[in-house]
């Protein structure tokens, strides 16, 4: 049962005379990296509401948007005047660059700026605080839900891609069949042909035979890749946050499948090594969205 790391979730709640509304989004990412927007109000709450996040979304590039809609839009308001001198310096800044004439509209630019207007009484008690964790949390399960559906269909993918892989390696058993013998005879033939015109040691050349052969067996890599294919599938079902994991294992396949490619010295097996590298990347392309 695999997570995505993809995913959006929304919610809202009323609370006394104002509507408070959440949108949260998460892309993948290796680490938990969490932006929040949220109003003036609300700064003080800032490190709780990442820490929230955090703790329930464990990992994603994670995107938060917290807005409170007051239905009396005449609650009088202050300007925040050191925001709005920010929005202009920045505003004149670019506007010299690039040579832009602005005129009297830069202090109507920079007011409808965020922040730049916030109300007088805006404290939030712990009441609404307890509103705005709650619609946090409902938005966030809203996200989870999305990450469910995604993560199943990204489950789906690497069950039919890990069949085809094991598909390849029974190809390449098929192949691996008698052809150590193949080899050997070759190389008996190649001693026969010179052996009249070269001074060649007998059993010198017996012992160099075995032990290049030996280095050509792929015997245990098979094995190796067959596990490393049982303990990918056996990680999906186990456990909902199988993203490292699963590129540790990822990672193992890929060098069984390259020691293969190494030593097999043959044209068949080479084929099937190329396919099962081409698969492999499509399953770590997925993986970099898997929690």
């Amino acid at each position: 049962m695999l997570l995505s790391m993809t995913g959006f979730g929304k919610a809202e709640k009323s609370y006394t005379n104002k509507t408070i509304s959440i949108e949260i989004k998460s892309l993948n990412s290796k680490n938990c990296d969490v932006n929040v927007k949220l109003p003036y109000s609300l700064r003080e709450k800032e490190l709780d509401i990442r820490k929230q996040i955090s703790q329930q979304l464990q990992r994603g590039k994670i995107s938060c948007l917290i807005e409170q809609q007051y239905e009396n839009e005449d609650k009088a308001s202050t300007i925040n005047k050191p925001v709005v001198r920010n929005y202009i310096r920045q505003i004149r800044e670019l506007t010299d660059e690039m040579n832009i004439p602005i005129g009297d509209e830069l202090l109507k630019i920079a007011l409808q700026m965020p922040d730049s207007l916030q109300k007088e009484d805006e404290e939030v008690d712990e009441d609404e605080w307890k509103v705005v964790s709650e619609t946090l949390t409902e938005a966030m399960s809203e996200l989870e839900v999305f990450r469910q559906q995604e993560g199943d269909a990204i489950e789906k993918d690497f069950n039919s891609r890990i069949d085809l892989l094991s598909k390849y390696l029974k190809e390449i058993d098929k192949s691996d069949q008698g052809r150590i013998e193949r080899i050997k005879e070759r190389l008996n033939e190649r001693f026969n042909e010179i052996k009249n015109d070269y001074e060649i040691d007998q059993q010198r050349f017996e012992q160099e035979v075995v032990y290049y052969l030996d280095k050509l067996d792929i015997t245990e890599e098979k094995v190796r890749l067959d596990n490393h294919f049982n303990y990918f599938l056996e990680t999906m079902q186990q456990q909902k946050i199988a993203g490292k994991k699963l590129n540790f294992v990822a990672q193992e396949i890929g060098r069984e499948i390259n020691t293969i490619g190494s030593k097999a010295n043959d044209p068949d097996i080479q084929k099937y090594v190329v396919q099962m590298k081409d698969e492999l990347e499509k399953i770590k392309e997925q993986l970099m969205n898997v929690l």
